[in-house]
């Protein structure tokens, strides 16, 4: 099927806007053009691809720069199955219908699982991976924990989030990127939101949806060993905010850092070290969320070197 295109704009981000049929579904997704390699950007759990609406114009110069939203997140279809391996399918469909022979990859968060797989099952279409705070196992008992027993504040939205759009923005800002300028982050959290007659606003991901995906997230391991691709793994300060929130708040958040994510991330850190053949560290100011942001300049120019670096190239 050939891509349907839109022009559309995000701030200062301009790109296309466009749709395939790729593995019997459809996906949605952003082209910021460019002549050079592909460069494929996979957004994480409950996201969607304005995400990278900040940082795909920093490689426009150099590469072909996309990013999708993965079925069930977004504008793209909400049909499982959600395995990864149906992912990983898609994400080569959607290559095949764009009609990118090989590409560079680079996953935020949930997105570590595609470009792990994708490596290791089609090497020959894959360039260079980058795991943008994802070089994890989801599936590991110890994120499980963790996720298990995250601070209060973030693990249910109150109904007063909800009344308004500008209720949303305000709480979305407020919890997860008190330290990012939220017109950097309007299409992105506008991507999320369904908003409706009475002017009330929901999710747009069906809790269904969400249920099935996190299901397959926290029960299939990740599997390094097939992957011989180079990559680099680019990991943030903390998962969440202790800089910008109350003291109170900032006293929970680190305390659950310390018990959960510090040691899960220094053992995630140390597998990459062991199982992937050719891999890179960095570790960058900021969380989970917002790192991307804050430590903008130090990921693009890191990412840019590492995907120039001899014999990396990709046809575009």
């Amino acid at each position: 099927m050939q891509p349907s295109i839109a022009s559309s704009r995000s701030g200062k981000s301009l790109h296309r806007s466009g749709f395939v049929t790729a593995n019997g579904i459809r996906l949605h997704y952003l082209d910021w053009g460019g002549t050079g390699p592909a460069l494929i950007l996979i957004h994480g759990f409950r996201a969607n691809p304005h995400f990278f609406d900040d940082l795909a114009p920093a490689f426009k110069g150099r590469f072909r720069v996309i990013a999708y939203a993965r079925r069930g997140h977004g504008e793209s279809e909400a049909s499982g199955p959600y395995d990864l391996a149906t992912l990983t399918v898609d994400l080569r469909g959607l290559m095949d219908a764009l009609g990118i022979d090989k590409a560079h990859l680079a996953g935020h968060s949930m997105g570590g699982n595609e470009i792990t797989s994708m490596a290791g099952a089609h090497p020959g279409r894959v360039g260079r991976i980058v795991y943008l705070d994802s070089a994890y196992d989801w599936a590991d008992p110890a994120f499980v924990a963790a996720f298990q027993n995250v601070p209060a504040a973030y693990s249910a939205p109150p109904a007063s989030a909800f009344v308004s759009l500008d209720a949303a923005r305000a709480y979305l800002q407020t919890v997860w990127w008190p330290g990012v300028d939220g017109s950097r982050l309007e299409a992105y959290m506008r991507g999320g939101l369904a908003v409706q007659p009475d002017g009330t606003v929901r999710s747009i991901m069906r809790d269904s949806v969400v249920e099935e995906i996190a299901a397959a997230m926290f029960t299939e391991t990740r599997d390094y060993t097939r992957v011989r691709a180079p990559a680099l793994a680019i990991y943030p300060e903390t998962n969440l905010d202790v800089h910008h929130v109350s003291a109170a708040q900032a006293a929970e958040n680190l305390a659950w850092e310390r018990q959960y994510i510090a040691p899960f991330r220094q053992a995630s850190v140390a597998r990459a070290r062991r199982e992937l053949s050719n891999v890179e560290i960095l570790n960058v100011p900021g969380t989970h969320l917002d790192f991307l942001f804050t430590s903008r300049d130090k990921v693009v120019d890191a990412m840019q070197r590492f995907l120039d670096a001899p014999g990396s190239s990709c046809q575009a």
